[in-house]
């Protein structure tokens, strides 16, 4: 007999006084709400960010209003209409900035938009989140140029050109994020507005450091840019081997042969057969599967994530194909048994298996120095070339090409929600064969791509830290300027000296063997 389903009785006594629950409270001033806040809301005065800022402004002098500093503009919503990739101008919204391989989805028509020219970003523009994840900033580069880009992006143009590289590393110091997430209001999607940002409190630096991230910026900019030409080479030469097609953005539908179908495809997946695709096979004069030319395709373990502080740096998918990740995470690992198969080794490929086949699915980078010491995530496909086949940088672009190698490769997801790929799928992969010194040509360009975006994930990271630390230097003085704060700081050894050529930095004792690992 079927038995239907009861509640059980809950063992805790029932309470019938107050208090039902306890409330975590605290009490402000009420002279604290009279600064302008656009609301009353009590999270305000009670996150870390709103103590930073009232420690900072508390401060007799070394600091003044961010607007002070820089111009704050926020662009008006954009109404889109959407043309062809051949008539309109590409479009990036929010998440496509931060990608490191900015590609457009969208292009849009720059005649129904208004302030046009004010849409389209140039290189060393800074931008900052407004909304969902609020504060957070990103430095364009010439990935980004000729774009038009978000308007759930704020724009920041410094007053003094100088103080572009403090101002955005101060934008990405833990304090300056932390005082940005108290400014946001809303209940579902946070935002901020350009006058939040405004009345920010700004922290003076000294005349060496703001030269000092002046040349840190431009590094971080040159790495970039120098990337993404490497990159582009890399494939431009691919190309020329084997010939030029042109990408569909779009097929209307096909038609194919019931003989032509292949029967060991657990789907009868469309994409799979398409005409388009099986021309950018029929161009190749060679190739090989690539499951036959490297050591190994696998993915570790899935596993339950306990994220803690004490933890080991942890990167998911999503994290690894992102400029400047942001918030990362600590994962306990202590007693895993198959941890070691979860960190990155330098000189192979990671790949995301899941997502969509527009986006973040297929996305494959090669793991560097900027990878080790993180705990990757189990949604990364593991892919280990032969030392006397195929080298990883040409791997790399053959799987990556946006015309001849990303279609050939995405054809094989499956899954309608969430489109997966497997190992077995990714073997199946037809890896153009060019011949060994053409193939080592474009396998350097693409290493090398990798290293210079490598570089600038390290000193991002860097600055952040740096500027923290000088904050945090700041705050700890009574009545003194930054200036003051650095010179006490220095004679205590938190920051090591400041010199005047270009071989400066000013890091903590904890960034030694990071930079080391980069310099080597």
């Amino acid at each position: 007999m079927a038995l239907r389903a009861r509640p059980i009785n809950d063992a805790s006594p029932e309470v019938t006084s107050w208090p039902w629950h306890t409330a975590k409270t605290a009490s402000v001033s009420i002279s604290l709400m009279s600064t302008a806040h656009r609301r009353f809301d009590a999270e305000a005065y009670l996150t870390d960010g709103f103590g930073v800022r009232r420690s900072i402004e508390s401060k007799g002098t070394g600091w003044q209003c961010f607007g002070n500093v820089a111009e704050i503009r926020m662009p008006s919503r954009i109404k889109m209409v959407l043309v062809s990739s051949t008539e309109g101008t590409p479009y990036l919204n929010t998440s496509q900035v931060f990608d490191i391989r900015p590609r457009a989805r969208k292009w849009l028509a720059m005649g129904k938009i208004t302030e046009a020219d004010d849409r389209l970003v140039k290189q060393n523009q800074i931008l900052v989140m407004r909304s969902a994840t609020v504060g957070r900033s990103i430095v364009t580069y010439s990935a980004h140029e000729r774009s038009v880009i978000s308007d759930h992006f704020l724009r920041v143009t410094p007053r003094d050109p100088k103080m572009n590289g403090w101002i955005y590393a101060y934008l990405k110091s833990p304090q300056c994020s932390a005082m940005l997430k108290g400014s946001q209001y809303a209940s579902i999607i946070r935002h901020i507005e350009p006058k939040h940002l405004q009345r920010i409190p700004f922290v003076d630096p000294s005349d060496d450091v703001v030269a000092y991230f002046d040349r840190k910026l431009s590094k971080i900019i040159a790495c970039r840019n120098k990337s993404a030409a490497l990159r582009d080479e890399a494939e431009s030469l691919l190309s020329k081997a084997v010939g030029s097609l042109r990408s569909v953005d779009k097929e209307i539908g096909f038609s194919v042969p019931v003989g032509s179908l292949k029967f060991n495809r657990r789907r009868f997946e469309a994409s799979y057969h398409s005409p388009e695709v099986s021309k950018i096979i029929a161009s190749f004069e060679k190739y090989d599967r690539l499951g036959a030319v490297v050591e190994k395709i696998w993915w570790p373990n899935r596993f339950k994530r306990y994220y803690g502080e004490g933890g080991t740096p942890y990167m998911s998918a999503d994290d690894v194909f992102t400029t400047n990740p942001y918030d990362l995470k600590s994962v306990l690992v202590e007693n895993k048994k198959d941890k070691e198969d979860f960190q990155g080794m330098p000189g192979t490929i990671v790949m995301a298996r899941s997502g969509q086949t527009y986006g973040l699915n297929g996305s494959a980078a090669l793991v560097t120095s900027f990878h080790a010491g993180y705990f990757l995530s189990d949604d990364l496909l593991r892919i280990i070339p032969k030392s006397d086949n195929a080298r990883a940088g040409y791997i790399l672009t053959a799987l990556t090409h946006p015309i001849l190698g990303r279609p050939l490769l995405i054809r094989e997801a499956y899954g309608m929600s969430i489109p997966h790929l497997d190992p077995g799928d990714v073997a199946n992969f037809p890896l153009v064969r060019l011949g060994s010194e053409l193939e080592n040509k474009i396998a350097d360009l693409a290493e090398a791509s990798a290293l210079e975006h490598a570089n600038a994930q390290i000193i991002e990271l860097e600055v952040a830290e740096e500027a923290g630390q000088i904050v945090s230097s700041f705050l700890v003085h009574d009545d003194s300027t930054v200036e003051d704060a650095i010179d006490e700081a220095l004679a205590n050894d938190r920051l090591v000296q400041i010199h005047k050529d270009d071989s400066s930095v000013i890091r903590g004792t904890a960034l030694d063997d990071r930079m080391k690992m980069w310099e080597a």
